[in-house]
């Protein structure tokens, strides 16, 4: 009689079992370590030392590290083995790239988070938004930029679709440190209305369509001028490399 392979798992005991330091520490120190970047409150290039960190949040260094080495494999921090741990800055192409990928799902997150927005909710929103234009035209532009993400993701993270806004944290995690690029040197414009405003007034009418394209065209119309800095930048530091060649 030929053997038959058994199609169960096989038993997981103890021994085979590799120990893990405090993960639920870690898992924090991630997340902190996660809205940091996308809020763009660390900045592209950035280097950052896990001795650092770890005595500014006041815990050993192997959570640190692993929280560190998780954001190496989400792309949002490049290591340079012996030199280097620092803020991954992403070239034109990757931005690009990722920024497709945001006008699908953002635009989605926002539509599936109507239900959930009540009164109070665009209420928030909108103090998020008066944050912003108060925050540009003060020229505080870290403030300007934190107030951005909490608008956006003031109406995302209230879609009930945990997996698409791990998706875009993910993003925004990569995405984050750039947007500090964005002012002074490509101030977002619009041809007429901001495209905040056109967002809340799609929110009260409760119109998903609207409310869906006005995200969309955020991204398009406030990004035209960021896209043109950073395709003046790359081909700036393109031709003084080739110029010390």
């Amino acid at each position: 009689m030929s053997a038959v392979t058994s199609l169960e798992p096989p038993e997981v005991g103890p021994a085979t079992l590799a120990p893990v330091a405090s993960p639920s520490l870690s898992d924090a120190i991630y997340r902190q370590l996660c809205e940091r970047l996308m809020r763009g409150q660390l900045k592209p290039e950035q280097r950052l030392k896990i001795r650092d960190l770890a005595q500014a949040l006041g815990v050993s260094e192997t959570p640190v590290r692993e929280a560190i080495f998780q954001l190496v494999r989400d792309g949002a921090v490049e290591l340079k083995p012996r030199h280097y741990l620092r803020v991954r800055r992403l070239s034109l192409a990757q931005y690009m790239e990722l920024r497709e990928i945001r006008l699908q799902l953002e635009p989605l997150a926002a539509e599936r988070a109507l239900p959930a927005i009540d009164r109070a909710a665009i209420a928030e929103l909108t103090r998020s938004h008066r944050s912003l234009i108060a925050a540009e035209k003060a020229q505080d532009f870290d403030k300007a930029v934190q107030a951005n993400f909490d608008f956006h993701f003031g109406i995302y993270r209230r879609a009930d679709m945990p997996r698409l806004i791990q998706i875009l944290e993910s993003l925004w995690i990569q995405v984050g440190p750039l947007l500090n690029l964005l002012y002074p040197f490509a101030h977002p414009t619009y041809a007429g209305r901001h495209q905040h405003e056109l967002v809340l007034d799609a929110l009260r009418r409760r119109d998903a369509g609207a409310l869906g394209e006005a995200i969309r065209q955020d991204m398009i119309e406030g990004g035209r001028l960021f896209i043109r800095h950073l395709e003046t930048m790359e081909a700036g530091e393109a031709a003084a490399e080739s110029g010390s060649d």
